[in-house]
């Protein structure tokens, strides 16, 4: 079960490899969007929307008109805990889905089970507000499904482990990807629209009643059955059945 990426974010990828690789440095100016867009072969919407992406974390600075200083300019290199972030995005497009799948349910497992170990419901209000705005029937999939991504980060994020919540930041495209190709496949998507909305609140639920075994079954079955029902003839003997977890999780702060 593979994903082809979207379009823009190839762009991204090829622009991102070549700040990690050094390529590109502060005060460089990207390439025309023309330019780029002709080199890549894609639209300049693509192009213009991967340089959002990466204005939006800081590394460039775009400005209208003309003339030399007009365009893209690099005003930060990834450095540190960014530079291995951006280094696991470009790779990312290539892992085997079926890896990216055992590697969320080793982090969110232990994610889910430590929150709800560690009392720690007073950080799940962003995740609250993603589950609300996924309650709207009028998203398409690729919205929901992009809802979806932003609330496992959120709780990755909420378990205050920033070498977990960098891991599942530098996964998104991929799961994105393998999740939004398997609701092509999906014969009624209305139907699993609703089964994730109820099994997201009751991950959420067990979090917050400080349940950390049922938190860390539910997200197990609720990741394993999304791949096995996707894609069936590639899930099996993937993911094997969830261990209990420890019974007292380590805090994460």
């Amino acid at each position: 079960m593979t994903a082809e990426p979207r379009a823009w974010e190839g762009v991204l990828a090829h622009i991102e490899a070549q700040l990690v690789d050094g390529r590109l440095h502060p005060g460089d100016h990207l390439p025309a969007e023309r330019a780029l867009s002709a080199e890549l072969g894609v639209a300049r919407s693509s192009v213009r929307e991967a340089i959002r992406v990466l204005e939006a974390m800081g590394l460039v600075r775009t400005q209208t008109g003309s003339g030399p200083s007009s365009g893209a300019i690099i005003v930060a290199r990834p450095v540190g805990g960014m530079q291995a972030l951006m280094r696991l995005q470009v790779a990312a497009s290539g892992f085997p889905v079926a890896d990216v799948v055992r590697t969320r349910l080793l982090l969110e497992t232990s994610v889910a089970a430590d929150l709800a170990a560690t009392g720690t419901d007073a950080a799940l209000g962003e995740a609250l507000e993603l589950l609300d705005a996924m309650d709207d029937t009028a998203l398409t999939p690729e919205e929901f499904l992009a809802l979806d991504a932003q609330f496992h980060l959120a709780l990755a994020e909420a378990a205050g482990n920033a070498v977990v919540a960098a891991t599942m930041a530098g996964l998104r495209t991929s799961i994105e990807g393998y999740v939004l190709a398997g609701a092509a496949r999906l014969p009624d998507w209305a139907a699993m629209a609703r089964r994730l909305r109820s099994e997201h609140r009751g991950i959420v639920a067990a979090i917050s009643a400080g349940d950390a075994a049922s938190a860390h079954a539910l997200i197990h079955d609720h990741i394993s059955g999304y791949y096995r029902d996707a894609a069936p003839e590639q899930s099996a003997a993937r993911t094997e059945p969830a261990p209990s977890p420890v019974p007292s999780a380590p805090q994460t702060r």
